[in-house]
């Protein structure tokens, strides 16, 4: 089963280790017992953007944005 990162107001970050269908749901700390919300963070960026690049990308049904040059694209 997958690790998840929670954040206890009290006692801090903890991991959690849990079902994929539940790691949105609160996760008891391990140390008060209290309920902590699972800690999400953004995949970084990858290259800069560009203003003349902006008009070759579409973006796809999982917000995925192809460029010229990628192998799907072409």
């Amino acid at each position: 089963m997958p690790v998840y990162d929670y954040e206890c107001a009290d006692c801090g970050a903890f991991e959690a280790v849990r079902r994929i269908a539940e790691r949105d749901d609160p996760a008891a700390c391990p140390q008060c017992g209290a309920t902590a919300a699972r800690v999400t963070i953004g995949a970084p960026s990858v290259g800069g953007s560009s203003a003349s690049a902006g008009a070759a990308e579409e973006a796809g049904s999982y917000g995925m944005r192809h460029r010229g040059g990628c192998l799907c694209c072409g």
